[in-house]
């Protein structure tokens, strides 16, 4: 009652901001209610998990320019400066085998995954701005490799609000709460503050180190709306003098949900209320723990979630880390998607598992006399995402890469492209979703990006 009762004072202030957090309609029906974008942090090796290269087998071990003369040269500068391309060609040591009735390749690192191949969509053509990790992060989540820009998240939050006022829209889950490329990746720029994303650390799994402070230790939930309905009162003077101001309504909404997290919070970050069955089908790991929490917040129609998985950077022992890596994604991303089905949920629930780039199909000179074993450098130039769920055409291949693995050649498609697809599930034209800001009108996907209809059921 206190909560149902006390929260009219502010409300009040809300509707008189007309709080754009309330659900809306975009440009045309979605197919897409909500995202859950897995990131693995640091570039998967393509050609060792979802793009087969045979041609490497033949080749192994010779120079690539060997191989193909001035191959590096005419790569583009994304994709061989520098250098990443040089070196020899490295095989890989992973058999892949058909799944499904589509008969997409996946390699032996992800069976769990696999026997669900039929739901996946598979972009074998991927391409992007840089291959250094941090603008090219920033390009996947921020369609932006420098400049301060919003997140896609964000984007995602300023032009559907959400249908739950009692947990953020947008949530983010890393182990530490950050990335070594900062918070950008959530981050609202020059969008209203409400459309930000919270950050979430997961390294612990118990509630209250989920989410510290989440109940005061020394004021009832009664004293505190009191307090909230008198902060409310001086808002509402304030806002009465500055009408229409983001940071101020940024301001009111981030208390009115804190406070209300205080109630659906707890519940919904607490795992240990899931069944003992779903518990095991995840697995109780940092990604299995990660990806549960992701549907139980979908499921309470949080609009977008986050989800990084670290240390993909497999400069050494690229083999030996994958193999760990894969082991950690392979179950719990297996299960988020039956579970996704079993719930009915898969069909508008957009799931992603896309990093910023991937690896070279030639093995890493960098620093060989400190490495333990043989890495794989960054690649730009073609790498594998995958997309299920919501509104995506699954059990297909799409696009091709070079013989090697290397260079995006048959449906290239940068992250502009997948930027205006995604908007284009969540039922938006990726050029009219526009914010006005110094003076000229921004988008998501700047003067770029085109509809992939290949990949919309």
């Amino acid at each position: 009652m206190a909560l149902g009762i006390g929260t009219l004072g502010l409300t009040d202030l809300v509707r008189a901001a007309e709080s754009p957090l309330h659900a809306r309609a975009p440009h045309f029906a979605p197919k897409a209610k909500r995202v859950i974008h897995i990131f693995p942090q640091g570039g998967p090796s393509q050609v060792d998990t979802f793009d087969p290269k045979p041609a490497l087998e033949k080749y192994h071990g010779r120079p690539v320019d060997e191989v193909l003369k001035d191959f590096t040269k005419n790569a583009g500068e994304a994709a061989s400066g520098m250098g990443r391309l040089s070196g020899k060609l490295q095989r890989s040591p992973f058999k892949f085998a058909r799944h499904g009735q589509s008969g997409a390749e996946i390699s032996e690192l992800f069976p769990k995954l696999a026997a669900q191949a039929d739901d996946l969509c598979i972009v074998r053509s991927m391409k992007t701005a840089s291959s250094v990790h941090e603008p090219a992060q920033l390009m996947m989540t921020c369609g932006e490799l420098i400049n301060v820009r919003p997140s896609l998240g964000a984007w995602s939050v300023y032009g559907l609000g959400t249908e739950n006022q009692n947990l953020p829209a947008f949530v983010a889950l890393s182990p530490n709460g950050t990335t070594a490329s900062g918070d950008k990746h959530w981050g609202n720029a020059f969008l209203p503050a409400w459309a930000r994303g919270t950050s979430i650390a997961t390294k612990d799994s118990e509630v209250n180190k989920l989410i510290e402070h989440l109940r005061s230790g020394s004021t009832s939930i009664r004293e505190q709306r009191r307090q909230l309905d008198l902060l409310g009162e001086m808002n509402r003077e304030h806002l009465g003098q500055h009408p229409g101001d983001a940071f101020l309504e940024g301001r009111i909404l981030s208390f009115e949900t804190a406070f209300r997290m205080q109630v659906e919070a707890a519940d919904a970050f607490d795992l240990s209320r899931e069944p003992l069955a779903v518990r095991e089908l995840y697995g109780d790991t940092e990604q299995g723990r990660q990806l549960l929490l992701a549907r139980r917040l979908v499921e309470r129609d949080v609009r977008f979630v986050q989800v990084w998985h670290n240390g993909w950077d497999t400069h050494d022992q690229n083999d030996e880390r994958h193999r760990e890596l894969c082991l950690a994604a392979d179950q719990p991303v297996a299960a988020l998607l039956a579970d996704l089905k079993q719930r009915d949920m898969l069909k508008d629930t957009l799931v992603i598992w896309a990093g910023e780039f991937g690896r070279t199909p030639t093995s890493d000179n960098n620093d060989v006399a400190k490495k333990k074993g043989i890495g794989r450098d960054h690649n730009a130039g073609g790498f594998t995402i995958w997309m299920a769920g919501g509104g995506i055409k699954p059990g297909t291949t799409f696009g091709a890469s070079d013989d090697f693995g290397a260079l995006a050649v048959e449906g290239a498609m940068d992250v502009h492209d997948l930027h205006a697809t995604i908007l284009h599930l969540l039922g938006f034209d990726h050029e009219k979703l526009t914010y006005r800001y110094a003076g000229r009108d921004f988008r998501l996907t700047d003067v770029h990006g085109h509809v992939n209809e290949a990949l919309l059921a």
